[in-house]
């Protein structure tokens, strides 16, 4: 459990946790994996969400997951990026969560995920947590904790 001070502190940036949806680059379910591809190189995106007619989460897609769907024994079959839909590739196993402002549940999901998708009780997509924002929150906890508060050590 993350120690009361520290995590009042942390909160203090919660504006800054999540990003909206709506600055947040997307695909459609349906999309041709063409369509994706060229979303994705021209955003620079690692790895992008991916939601449905309705706006609702069904999961993430990234350029290396198109490439491998791709790849043949000796080429790379471009005629492919045509014939699939981002639904024929993507990632549905990602982790997605409900409440942003869940430091700890952020942090440890943080671990191997660069963003963590948010959707609602409806599975709407509402934004992404990115591990950049929680780190440079992190960093300004570290750096002002001493200034708000004096620490003394226990006694063994």
């Amino acid at each position: 459990m993350i120690e009361e001070h520290l995590q009042e502190m942390m909160l203090q940036r919660r504006q800054k946790f999540m990003i909206p949806a709506s600055l947040v680059a997307t695909v459609n379910v349906n999309n041709s994996l063409d369509h994706a591809f060229l979303v994705l190189t021209k955003d620079r995106y690692a790895k992008i969400i991916v939601v449905d007619n309705e706006n609702h989460y069904r999961g993430q897609l990234s350029l290396a997951m198109i490439t491998d769907r791709l790849l043949e024994t000796e080429r790379i079959n471009i005629n492919k990026l045509n014939e699939l839909t981002v639904a024929d590739v993507m990632q549905t196993d990602a982790p997605v969560i409900q409440e942003p402002f869940d430091i700890e549940e952020n942090l440890h999901l943080m671990i191997d995920q660069s963003f963590l998708a948010v959707v609602n009780q409806q599975d709407q997509f509402c934004g992404i947590v990115t591990r950049r924002e929680l780190l440079k929150t992190v960093s300004y906890t570290l750096h002002e904790f001493g200034k708000k508060y004096k620490v003394i050590s226990k006694k063994k």
